[in-house]
């Protein structure tokens, strides 16, 4: 296993565990405890996952569309007139995969939207942590609340208006198929 997967993988796990552990510790019934599990730190955690998710893919895509754009013209411009002959036929297929390369990478990455998923995956789960902080804590829209089990309605209530503002977001703006750039006439 990778540094970077074991990294991820016991944050995810460090994060499961203390919101358990608090959940646990809070004077809510036990239903209360199985939605604060099942809906609310299921949707952080998931939302977490595909946010790193998404971020890899959108640094290892765009890397290599860089990286490949910055080779290409350093191999075009090589004057191969005094090497080789292997070498002066070897290099033009290089640039030739190379280019193929970034148009792949580019167009994959446009097509999946992976920058876009990554910011909105991020900013859900970050929005979620907020509100479950504010709940555990009985601070922002719940510190008139003197217990948990008296806030977790309105708990609810929110979590529900983030998920539900997240999808619409996700629907409308993530997913939406942008319009095709035109050339003036």
């Amino acid at each position: 296993m990778s540094t970077a997967m074991s990294t991820e993988s016991s944050y995810q796990e460090l994060l499961r565990q203390d919101f358990k552990s608090m959940i646990e510790a809070i004077d809510v019934s036990d239903l209360n405890k199985q939605f604060l599990r099942s809906r609310w730190l299921d949707q952080v955690l998931w939302m977490d996952r595909r946010s790193e998710r998404a971020q890899k893919w959108y640094y290892i895509l765009r890397l290599t569309s860089i990286t490949g754009g910055i080779i290409i013209p350093a191999l075009v411009s090589l004057n191969l007139k005094s090497q080789a002959a292997s070498t002066s036929t070897f290099i033009p297929w290089i640039t030739f995969a190379i280019g193929l390369l970034v148009a792949i990478t580019g167009t994959v990455e446009e097509f999946f939207h992976f920058g876009e998923r990554w910011r909105h995956y991020r900013q859900a789960a970050e929005w979620l942590k907020i509100e479950g902080w504010r709940f555990f804590q009985l601070s922002g829209p719940y510190h008139q609340y003197t217990s948990h089990a008296d806030a977790f309605a309105d708990f609810t209530s929110r979590v529900e208006e983030i998920l539900k503002h997240e999808v619409d977001i996700y629907i409308s703006e993530v997913m939406r198929e942008k319009p095709k750039e035109t050339k003036a006439q």
